[in-house]
C-alpha cells in the first residue's frame, strides 16, 4: 500500500521513542529519548507508517496519490496533548480579575459567592446548544496552537442535570470537529449552596445518582481536595466508590495547602494528581512508588493569580515522579489555550528542560489521560497526530515565550485547515 502522507526533510523528528512502553517517562527518561535529524514521517489510513532517516525512505510507498509535504528543515514532533482542562462553560470571569488586581485572593472571592461559583451560575442558565458553540470555539483555538487531544472536565453545574449536561455537550463536541476530547467528570468541584455545610452528602448524591449514569460516557472521575472545597477523608471515600464503579482516578491536590490528597489518591492507584504546587517531597517520594501516577503541572495558574509558589518540578524529576504540563484551561485561573506558554513557564518556573517540557505536554500527557498507547509518540502504529512547526531547533520552543510556532497540524491523518 502507498503512503497517504509523507513529511519529507524534517530537520528535527521529536520522536518521544526510547524510553519504557509500559509507564510514563521518569527521571532520565524525560530527556533521554530519540531525535531523528533529516527524516521522515509516513501516514497510512490515520496511523504512523514509518519513521526514520531521509536515507532510509522507500520511494516505491509514494504513489500519486501520496499527499507529500516538505518540512524543509524544520522541527516535527507529535500533536499536544492537554490533559487538564475546564473545557465546558459559560460565561466569563473579567470581573474578578479585576477584583484579583485590587488585591482579593482566590479563595476569598470562592467565599463570597464568586470564582467558582459565578460560573455555575452561569452554566446552568447556558443551553445545551449554547454550551456546545462555546466548546467548539475552544477548541479550535486548542488545535490552531496544535492540541490534538483535550481533556474536558465538568464541575461547572454542581448538579445532576447540569453536570450530566456537561459530559454530553463535551461527547458531543468531540465529534463535530477534529480533536479528540475525552471526558473526566468533576462533579465534586466545590460544595454547591444547595448542599451548604453539607459535602459528604453532596458527594454521596453524586456517587449514587450521577455516576452510575456516566458510566460509558465519562472515563474519570475527578475531585478539588482543598480548604474551601472537599476534605481528603471525603475524597477518599468518593474516589473510593468511583474506582468501585471501574472510573479512573483525578485529584486535584495541593493547589493551595498541602493537606495529602495526592499521596492519597495516589494510593488509590489515581492515574494523575493535578496542580501539586504544595506537594511536599515526602509525598513526592510515596507517589513515585506506583511508577505511574502522574503529576500533572499548571505553572499558568500560580502566573494568572500572581502567587509566587510553583510546582517543584525539577524536585519531582528528581524523586521519579512522572510529571506532565497543561494549561487548565479555564475561566478563573487560567483562561488561556497556549500550552506552549505553560511549556516554557515549566522550564522558568518549575526547573525543567526543554526536552524534559516537550515529552510532559506530549507523551506523559497522554498517560495522564490513559492513551500513551496511540498518541504522544511518533512511531509506527501510533496516530498521526503531527506537528510540523516554524523552528529549526527543539530549543527555540520555550525560549519564544507565548509565540505559537506551529506551521501545520495533522490529525489522525489529515491536514488541518488553520486559516
Amino acid at each position: 500500500m502507498p503512503y497517504d502522507l509523507l513529511i519529507r526533510n524534517c530537520g528535527q523528528i521529536l520522536t518521544l521513542v526510547g524510553g519504557p512502553t509500559d509507564r510514563p517517562l521518569t527521571k532520565s527518561q524525560l530527556s533521554d529519548w530519540q531525535i531523528l535529524a533529516n527524516g521522515f514521517v509516513a501516514c497510512e489510513k490515520g496511523r504512523i507508517a514509518a519513521v526514520g532517516p531521509m536515507l532510509e525512505l522507500d520511494d516505491r510507498q509514494i504513489s500519486a496519490t501520496t499527499e507529500v509535504l516538505d518540512a524543509q528543515g524544520r522541527v516535527v514532533m507529535p500533536g499536544l496533548v492537554e490533559c487538564h482542562t475546564h473545557l465546558v462553560f459559560a460565561g466569563n470571569r473579567a470581573g474578578e480579575f479585576q477584583r484579583k488586581l485590587q488585591g482579593e485572593s482566590y479563595l476569598d472571592i470562592l467565599a463570597s459567592g464568586g470564582g467558582i461559583l459565578s460560573t455555575v451560575r452561569a452554566t446552568r442558565a447556558a443551553s445545551a446548544a449554547e454550551l456546545l458553540q462555546n466548546a467548539l470555539h475552544h477548541l479550535d483555538g486548542f488545535r490552531r496552537y496544535g492540541v490534538t487531544t483535550v481533556e474536558a472536565k465538568s464541575g461547572y453545574g454542581l448538579d445532576k442535570e447540569t453536570e450530566l449536561r456537561l459530559v454530553r455537550v463535551a461527547l458531543e463536541a468531540s465529534k463535530r470537529q477534529p480533536v479528540r476530547v475525552v471526558p473526566t467528570f468533576l462533579g465534586a468541584h466545590v460544595v454547591p449552596p444547595e448542599y451548604k455545610g453539607r459535602p459528604a452528602e453532596y458527594l454521596h448524591m453524586l456517587a449514587t445518582e450521577v455516576l452510575p449514569e456516566i458510566r460509558g460516557q465519562a472515563e474519570f472521575v475527578d475531585i478539588f481536595c482543598e480548604e474551601g472545597a472537599f476534605s481528603v477523608d471525603d475524597a477518599r471515600t468518593y474516589l473510593q466508590q468511583a474506582q468501585a464503579l471501574g472510573f479512573g482516578l483525578k485529584i486535584h491536590a495541593e493547589q493551595l495547602h498541602d493537606l495529602g490528597g495526592c499521596a492519597m489518591a495516589a494510593e488509590l492507584g489515581a492515574i494523575s494528581v493535578d496542580h501539586v504546587d504544595y506537594l511536599s517531597l515526602p509525598d513526592a517520594a510515596r507517589i513515585a512508588q506506583n511508577g505511574r501516577t502522574v503529576a500533572v503541572l499548571l505553572p499558568l495558574v500560580p502566573l494568572f493569580l500572581r502567587q509566587e509558589r510553583y510546582a517543584l518540578g525539577r524536585q519531582l524529576i528528581d524523586v521519579g515522579v512522572p510529571v506532565a504540563v497543561s494549561t487548565d484551561f479555564n475561566p478563573g485561573s487560567c483562561p488561556s489555550k497556549n500550552l506552549w506558554l505553560a511549556l516554557s513557564m515549566a522550564c522558568l518556573k518549575t526547573g525543567l528542560t526543554p526536552l524534559e517540557a516537550i515529552a510532559a505536554v506530549t507523551l506523559n500527557a497522554a498517560w495522564a489521560l490513559n492513551r500513551a498507547h496511540e498518541i504522544g509518540r511518533l512511531a509506527e502504529g501510533y496516530m498521526a497526530d503531527i506537528l510540523i512547526l516554524t523552528l529549526d531547533d527543539y530549543r527555540q520552543i520555550p525560549y519564544w515565550l507565548g509565540e505559537n510556532p506551529v506551521q501545520e497540524v495533522i490529525i489522525g491523518g489529515k491536514r488541518q485547515n488553520l486559516q
